[in-house]
């Protein structure tokens, strides 16, 4: 059986949602096990989603916001981007490689960009394999 990680995706309402939304619209071919959770800015995306939607089983975590300096909430990219350098660390002391979790700019116009960033991320978390982090979490709530 082949392997389909399950990657969520987290995208900002102003540009990431909407060029993701261009990217369906134009009909470009992009991979469909990637579930995306709409957030009004990535300023928005606390640490607690990324590491419940590890625990919950995706196999690789897409953070995308409006570019530096484009957002519509001032400095919500910011916010996301210190939040992503403090997960990154986090998450390889829990023992999830740090390539689970990808932060990227995308506009509201780069819908050719979301479609190559989903193939690209998929592809990788296809060659790490499946998540040991569900895996881990199954074995440890069966003992008790």
């Amino acid at each position: 059986m082949e392997f389909r990680p399950q990657i969520i995706a987290f995208l900002c309402n102003w540009c990431s949602y909407t060029g993701a939304d261009l990217a369906g619209t134009s009909r470009m071919v992009y991979k469909s096990n990637i579930r995306s959770i709409r957030v009004m800015c990535s300023g928005r995306i606390e640490i607690t989603f990324v590491l419940n939607a590890f625990l919950k089983g995706a196999d690789g975590v897409l953070l995308c916001g409006c570019h530096p300096g484009d957002c519509h909430y001032q400095e919500g990219n910011y916010r996301c981007l210190r939040r992503y350098l403090l997960l990154q660390k986090y998450i390889t002391q829990m023992g999830i490689e740090s390539e689970r979790l990808k932060l990227e700019w995308i506009s509201a116009s780069e819908g050719k960009q979301f479609a190559d960033l989903v193939n690209s991320f998929t592809e990788s978390i296809a060659e790490l394999g499946p998540s040991k982090v569900k895996k881990t979490m199954t074995l440890s709530t069966e003992n008790k």
